[in-house]
């Protein structure tokens, strides 16, 4: 059996909609997957749960699609957000991808002492999120917030929602699962926070220092295992 086929469209889905795919996922449909006219895919958009369509046409501009039934109720997205410190162009880019599969709502790229970059391709990110939500069955989209410098994204952050600090070589306790809370975890950049930056974290009621174990994770390695524990099932 050829494994379903699953397509982010941003526009209303409802039954008897025709809308049309752009050129780049045409071509993914009748080249990549070899599909044609009369073959099905499901589309979701974040908004109206995940639909079942039909392939009307295929052509390189484009791709006509026939919106027939709804497989799936939308779902609340993921109240568990990511803040990280920004890494080489090839670690964010998986980094956005795992963090992606694992459901997360929201992605804050920071810049901290010891970051190694302070730019990204907004619309790369974008695109490598689309795609990981397609393939992981996730019904809608992480929102990717812009760079901002570790100060100031603590200076604006929520008040009473709690940030997990993931901080090597300290006693702590693992994360808790989410439950109803809306967390947030938060990893440095390779080589850990600086002391300044503690401080300033420590600084803040709504930090809360975690460990996740005793050996030293790359950064990218830390932010995966934070979340899955974040989102794990409550203990007990």
């Amino acid at each position: 059996m050829s494994r379903s086929i699953r397509l982010f469209l941003p526009e209303p889905l409802f039954e008897g909609a025709v809308l049309r795919a752009p050129g780049a996922q045409s071509h993914y449909l009748g080249v990549v997957m070899r599909r044609k006219a009369g073959d099905s895919v499901s589309l979701f958009n974040g908004r109206d749960g995940e639909w079942s369509a039909r392939v009307s046409e295929l052509r390189r501009d484009g791709a006509v699609l026939a919106v027939e039934r709804q497989l799936r109720l939308q779902s609340p997205k993921s109240a568990v957000g990511l803040a990280f410190a920004l890494l080489k162009r090839d670690a964010t880019d998986w980094l956005v991808q795992k963090a992606t599969e694992l459901g997360a709502g929201e992605l804050w790229p920071l810049t901290t002492e010891r970051t190694s970059a302070e730019r990204l391709n907004s619309a790369r990110l974008a695109a490598i999120a689309r795609e990981a939500a397609e393939q992981s069955e996730r019904l809608d989209l992480p929102t990717i917030h812009g760079v901002s410098k570790l100060p100031d994204f603590l200076a604006a952050w929520t008040r009473g929602r709690t940030l997990f600090a993931a901080i090597e070589r300290q006693s702590a306790a693992f994360p808790p699962p989410a439950g109803e809370m809306s967390p947030a975890l938060l990893v440095g950049p390779e080589g850990g926070f600086t002391q300044a930056e503690l401080d300033l974290l420590g600084r803040h009621p709504f930090v809360e220092p975690i460990t996740l174990g005793p050996r030293i994770l790359r950064a990218e390695t830390a932010a995966i295992a934070g979340l899955a524990l974040l989102q794990a099932p409550p203990r007990g």
